[in-house]
């Protein structure tokens, strides 16, 4: 006899179930180790495309006053006598009143950097006002790398990307380069402030920064950007003449990616099965592969062709009888459709009735609806030619 009744038996599977389970959580629990991994995502808001957000963040971090904008407007844009405008756009876009204006407020104290464009490719070359008018020229050099050392860090190169550039009958407070391979970086005085010329700001942008601080404050635990210690102090040193003394104005070109790399990096889970949708339907209404089937014969004659050659047929053979038999039912048939009274008549009375209505001669109707012999094909046409009219005039 079973010794356990149903109610012992669920009892029984439960708990063997909660042992698997248990057994299986707590093996998880001792096999497995929890850890902390740091992801970087990347940039979103503001960072995602401002290239100078990890220096503002960081100069705020040093206790400096900053304002950032994606264009020079120097109507809207206030410019203290100390404060520092860095303009990471192409200065070839600045209109010769805003060059002047620029360095008029230079000269009462400010502090401008500037970088130098880019060669142009497709463009004929044009010269930067700004530039020109403190005695600096864009160089045709090939653009070449820059050892960078600072002590303490491992070494650097930069400005690899850079336009070089070079002096007309000035004398820079701080160079970088040669007379041989022209210069990557150069500060001259102009009236009370100063202007650095960079060959790029490469190393000021977002590349793998935080915004942690700024001196010392930024770990060097990866290398781009304002990370590399060496980047920092180079920043350190071209924001040097107006540094903690008014406001940095960082002015910069919004970097958007395109909306179509944007749809072929992040909409990809949306297009790839669509495209594949599309070439799976094209290859269903594709012709398949081999000759060519030829076309299907095309109808020769209508029907009314047809019905002439079946005419010429008879006729030919002598069946002229059964083709007169025909027009003259034809006839007879729309006769009684339209005149029953003449249709119901026989003989004489009938063909006095139709010639009546139709005021034609009773003798034409008279042989019309005769059969002619079988060998007077003239009589036959002259009769069919007659009926067919008495049909299309009742």
């Amino acid at each position: 006899m079973n010794r356990f009744g149903p109610a012992a038996r669920i009892v029984l599977i439960v708990l063997l179930a909660a042992a698997v389970i248990g057994g299986g959580v707590a093996w998880f629990l001792h096999a497995y180790e929890k850890v902390e991994r740091e992801i970087a995502l990347p940039p979103r808001g503001e960072a995602g495309y401002n290239p100078l957000y990890a220096l503002k963040k960081a100069l705020q971090a040093d206790g400096v006053k900053v304002e950032s904008r994606q264009r020079l407007n120097l109507a809207a844009q206030q410019l203290g006598a100390h404060d520092t405008l860095l303009i990471l756009n192409d200065p070839r876009t600045m209109t010769p009143v805003e060059s002047r204006r620029l360095l008029e407020w230079v000269a009462g104290g400010g502090h401008l950097l500037v970088r130098t464009p880019l060669p142009a490719i497709h463009d004929e070359e044009t010269g930067v006002p700004i530039l020109e008018d403190i005695g600096i020229f864009l160089s045709d050099q090939s653009p070449e790398c820059e050892p960078l050392q600072v002590e303490g860090q491992d070494g650097h190169i930069e400005f690899c990307s850079g336009r070089r550039f070079y002096f007309d009958e000035v004398e820079p407070e701080l160079s970088w380069g040669d007379l041989q391979a022209d210069y990557v970086y150069a500060r001259l005085a102009h009236g009370k402030g100063h202007v650095d010329v960079l060959a790029d700001f490469d190393f000021l942008t977002n590349k793998g920064s935080t915004d942690s601080g700024f001196l010392g404050m930024v770990k060097d635990d990866q290398s781009g950007g304002l990370r590399d210690g060496p980047h920092r102090a180079l920043a350190r040193q071209v924001l040097a003449p107006n540094y903690g003394q008014g406001t940095v104005h960082l002015v910069y070109a919004a970097q958007m990616p395109s909306l179509f790399r944007t749809v072929l990096t992040q909409g990809w889970p949306v297009w790839v099965p669509l495209a594949l949708a599309l070439l799976a339907w094209l290859w269903l209404r594709m012709q398949r592969f081999g000759p060519l089937r030829p076309s299907p014969p095309a109808e020769r004659r209508s029907l009314l062709e047809h019905v002439r050659a079946s005419g010429e047929h008879l006729f030919r053979y002598n069946k002229r009888a059964l083709l007169y038999a025909a027009v003259r039912n034809s006839f007879l048939a729309r006769l009684r459709r339209r005149d029953p009274v003449a249709a119901a008549l026989s003989g004489e009375a009938q063909i006095g009735a139709i010639a009546e209505r139709l005021d034609i001669s009773a003798d034409k109707i008279r042989t019309a609806l005769q059969p002619p012999s079988s060998h007077d094909k003239p009589a036959f046409r002259d009769r069919i030619s007659t009926l067919i009219q008495l049909r299309n005039r009742i």
